[in-house]
């Protein structure tokens, strides 16, 4: 009987063969002094080898020590690392030579040029003449109404309408582009020609420079400037659409107005008038008076691309007499005329005053003048806005008809003596 541990054939006399020495295990089990002798003993030999069966896994070792994988991880972890920063910082180069990344997060837009500079702009473009003229331009402010205006003289004579300082009193505020304010005052106005001139209580002003309207064309271009709408530092851009289109305008009851206008496409609004009407140049050559609406009444107008202005040359003739007399004068023919009858186009001669121009030139009454200086006349209107555009003492020459017959005159315009 043994423990099978260790059992092998007995070579010991007797069948017993004593554990070597020091061995914690005993091979007898009837001197084991541990067993208890009630216990039922058994004999417990190897199990025989496997001749053809599954082999099974081993059976780890619970107290063999152990294999740490940290080692293998922190390697894993560091090569991630490597290979996003490497990947990260190539795609970031490719970027931005490819002008994908411009200083962080997602580019809007195409790339391409940067903008000019403000200060870098040609004079001559529209923003340049815009610069240069914004500072002359001003808003007038008078009671319960807005218009706008441009200075004319360093020492503070501005232009503006006749209609917008209507009512005002004598004395008024302007603003200017740079937001400043001054007051101002009346100097003088001419409400058949709907010009007036103002005085600016500031010194050292830019004054605007002057075009010359008998040399613009259908055509050119044009800028506005103004007040529209009470929104002051406005800017429009159009061209000359027509020339010498002539205007009557007033209210009812109150002053008519004449004048052959520049028409313009350039956007104008209420609270553009009196302001100017430039051309590529940045100069002058008009003053805007009216548009053309087809709102039933005035707080409905607005611009349908035509609008009028008061050409420079006749503006700032008046201006000049204004300031220099109080008074402008105003240039007549000599005679009150109707419009043709019978179908027939022109301007019918109703009657001639004995000494004026247009007796001096053999015009009696009942002729009809159907040109003047070329341009043709379809009625009375036309003869008095064309005659006001020009300056008293001007020769003109005059196409009409007498009866049957047709004939032509020179006649030298003069100043109303009322």
């Amino acid at each position: 009987m043994t423990d099978g541990w260790n059992w092998r054939p007995s070579s010991v006399p007797g069948g017993h063969e004593q554990p070597p020495s020091g061995s914690p295990w005993w091979s007898d089990a009837t001197n084991d002094p541990w067993r208890d002798p009630h216990a039922p003993a058994a004999v417990v030999l190897p199990a025989p080898a496997s001749t053809g069966g599954p082999a099974l896994d081993p059976v780890p070792d619970p107290d063999a020590p152990r294999r740490s994988y940290a080692p293998v991880l922190l390697i894993c972890l560091l090569t991630a690392l490597l290979a996003g920063g490497v990947g990260g910082t190539l795609g970031f180069v490719f970027a931005v030579r490819g002008g994908y990344v411009t200083g962080g997060g997602t580019q809007l837009g195409a790339s391409g040029q940067q903008a000019p500079a403000v200060a870098a702009r040609d004079p001559e473009s529209l923003a340049g003449v815009a610069k240069k003229v914004q500072p002359s331009v001003v808003t007038v402010h008078v009671t319960g109404a807005i218009g706008s205006g441009f200075v004319v003289s360093a020492d503070g004579y501005v232009i503006t309408n006749d209609h917008v300082v209507d009512g005002a009193g004598t004395t008024m505020s302007v603003s200017f582009s740079d937001g400043t304010t001054a007051a101002a005052k009346l100097v003088g106005r001419a409400p058949e020609s709907d010009i007036a001139v103002i005085k600016v209580a500031k010194p050292n002003l830019p004054a605007v420079e002057f075009g010359d309207s008998d040399a613009i064309a259908v055509g050119d271009p044009v800028l506005a400037f103004g007040s529209p709408l009470a929104l002051e530092n406005t800017v429009t851009y159009g061209i000359v659409s027509a020339l010498d289109r002539t205007i009557e305008a007033g209210e009812s009851g109150g002053t008519t107005r004449y004048y052959a206008a520049v028409q313009t496409d350039a956007a104008v609004n209420q609270g553009n008038s009196g302001g100017p009407l430039v051309n590529a140049a940045g100069q002058v050559i008009g003053v805007n008076s009216v548009i053309r609406s087809v709102g039933g009444a005035d707080t409905e107008a607005g611009n349908i691309g035509l609008a009028f202005a008061i050409p420079i040359n006749q503006a700032k003739r008046i201006a000049q007499d204004i300031i220099d007399t109080g008074k402008a004068r105003r240039t007549v023919i000599g005679a009150e005329v109707t419009t043709g009858g019978s179908g027939a186009t022109g301007a019918k001669l109703r009657s001639v005053e004995p000494a004026g121009p247009a007796a001096a030139a053999g015009l009696k009454a009942g002729d009809v003048l159907t040109k003047l200086d070329g341009r043709p006349l379809q009625d009375g209107t036309d003869l008095i806005a064309l005659v006001r555009k020009h300056a008293p003492g001007a020769v003109v020459a005059v196409e009409y008809r007498r009866g049957t017959k047709t004939a032509s005159a020179s006649v030298t315009l003069a100043a109303d003596t009322n």
